[in-house]
């Protein structure tokens, strides 16, 4: 361990990992809630367009690092992305499957097209898909950090609101919320999260740390809050456990933290009613 804390580029990775682990399932919580779980998937393909972009911009300025460009191209993409997806759900005459798949075949298509005009190959884009510790530079850190303070002040910050639209969208409307906004707000913020994961989960996995957290705080929580705290905690626990096991081992780090959140599902769906029953024992005695 202490090794690991000696390499610059891992303490980086690290500071990431736990910044995008208590982020994705804040977000992520409003999105199963709202029946929106393939949205982070969506935002996913459509930042491999913003990520070639960056590179096209970073030609057309004669920067010599693109990478630098990447990142500040895919949350411009994505934004854009998760607001034509929210006008297309609430306005277009798509449903918002449709909305999802154009955006999932369009996005990486669009990716995959202009990395070759802006100079570079498919495997250019690897990094991006799967997440990668090399790739995280010290402007990474702060720009994460900037975006997570953001994400999180959304997140929790009108949760109450943000809670109500989930549950009850024409309640919401009723109670005089501004539910277009809200809703648009709740796309945005997960179009900045998954720029926030691009680095380490990657773009086609971040969704993953989005939900599934969220889905095994969910088996054994009563409430909302609850729910949100316990899955912030996981999210940080397989974000980490990952990357610290990428260190020592040749593996992809976003397949590795998607696979410990997967199976730390499985042996809580499985000790689920054992859970349960200590939770009950413990709540018991509190009253």
């Amino acid at each position: 361990m202490l090794e690991l804390l000696s390499s610059p580029l891992m303490v980086r990775a690290l500071i990431v990992a736990v910044l995008v682990g208590l982020t994705a399932p804040v977000v992520g919580t409003y999105l199963v809630q709202r029946r929106l779980t393939l949205l982070g998937d969506g935002i996913g393909h459509i930042a491999l367009t913003g990520v070639a972009l960056g590179w096209l911009a970073a030609n057309a300025a004669q920067a010599t690092n693109r990478d630098a460009w990447a990142v500040p191209g895919a949350i411009i993409a994505s934004v854009v992305g998760a607001l034509l997806i929210e006008w297309m759900r609430n306005r277009g005459n798509s449903s918002a499957d449709v909305a999802l798949a154009l955006v999932f075949y369009g996005g990486i298509a669009g990716g995959v097209i202009l990395i070759g005009i802006a100079g570079g190959t498919t495997s250019n884009l690897t990094s991006y898909l799967f997440g990668s510790i090399s790739t995280v530079t010290e402007i990474d850190v702060w720009l994460t950090g900037l975006l997570s303070i953001i994400i999180l002040g959304i997140g929790l910050g009108l949760r109450p609101a943000l809670f109500v639209l989930c549950q009850d969208e024409e309640h919401a409307r009723a109670s005089g919320l501004p539910t277009v906004f809200l809703s648009a707000l709740i796309a945005v913020t997960a179009a900045l999260t998954v720029s926030v994961a691009m680095r380490v989960v990657g773009a086609l996995l971040v969704s993953a740390l989005m939900i599934i957290p969220v889905a095994i705080s969910h088996m054994v929580t009563r409430s909302f809050r609850s729910t949100m705290h316990l899955a912030m905690l996981i999210g940080v626990v397989v974000a980490t456990s990952g990357l610290i096991t990428t260190y020592y081992q040749p593996w992809s780090p976003g397949a590795t933290i998607v696979l410990y959140a997967v199976s730390l599902y499985l042996l809580v769906a499985i000790f689920r009613p054992v859970i349960l029953g200590l939770l009950g024992k413990q709540y018991r005695a509190r009253r």
